[in-house]
């Protein structure tokens, strides 16, 4: 079943510019091996702790992104291995991600997370709070970290318009700081948006990166 799941949404991204993360989170080692045959090579795990006791039992070229909240405290766990830190909400995580990095000689690339949901128990930044971060001397001065693009999650509703307006407005974000802090940087290309049930609206509107795990895997196991 993973492997036609996966090859179903290989199929979806053929011609497009999107690329599929599969959250792995909750689920046993063993399923993210067969994710991993099937030709998964991204796998998103929200929490720090799952991540790290998973990585040493899988091959090494997995791309490991983290798309949960991420606590200071708990970026040197993932910073031997990590490849892109999804959630990122603040300079104090970017300063943190900078120090464990050059610890292991080596970048650690990240996306800003932005607040486009209509629900407040989601996190992320506003427009102005992403630029501040931008424009700050401390920003300027890291060299152990890359920002790559921008992350979302948008509204858990079955509304297609919507949705449609949220990403288009993250889009719109993405825009704006590539034009004004990243022209020349071919590396900032990245719109991480859209999941299993929003994926298809995510890619029309410019995603290129999607988060897809119960499509892939099937319910989480939260026991």
């Amino acid at each position: 079943m993973i492997q036609e799941n996966l090859n179903f949404f290989q199929q979806q991204l053929a011609g497009t510019n999107c690329r599929l993360v599969t959250v792995t989170k909750t689920h046993a080692v063993d399923k993210l091996q067969q994710a991993y045959d099937a030709g998964a090579r991204l796998f998103g795990e929200n929490k720090v702790q799952e991540m790290a006791a998973k990585q040493p039992e899988l091959p090494a070229d997995i791309e490991w992104h983290l798309i949960g909240h991420l606590q200071t405290n708990k970026v040197k766990y993932i910073a031997p291995f990590v490849h892109t830190i999804q959630s990122v909400d603040s300079l104090k995580l970017l300063l943190e991600m900078e120090k464990q990095a050059a610890k292991h000689n080596r970048v650690i690339r990240g996306l800003l997370q932005f607040h486009i949901a209509a629900e407040d128990t989601k996190t992320g930044l506003i427009l102005p709070e992403a630029e501040e971060i931008l424009q700050s001397e401390e920003f300027r001065a890291l060299r152990h970290v890359r920002l790559t693009g921008v992350m979302a999650i948008a509204t858990n509703t079955p509304d297609e318009a919507q949705l449609r307006q949220e990403f288009q407005l993250l889009r719109g974000y993405f825009e704006q700081l590539k034009a004004r802090y990243f022209a020349s940087d071919d590396e900032f290309r990245e719109i991480s948006m859209g999941m299993s049930s929003d994926y298809r609206l995510a890619i029309e509107e410019g995603s290129t990166l999607i988060r897809v795990g119960s499509a892939i895997f099937g319910a989480r196991n939260y026991q």
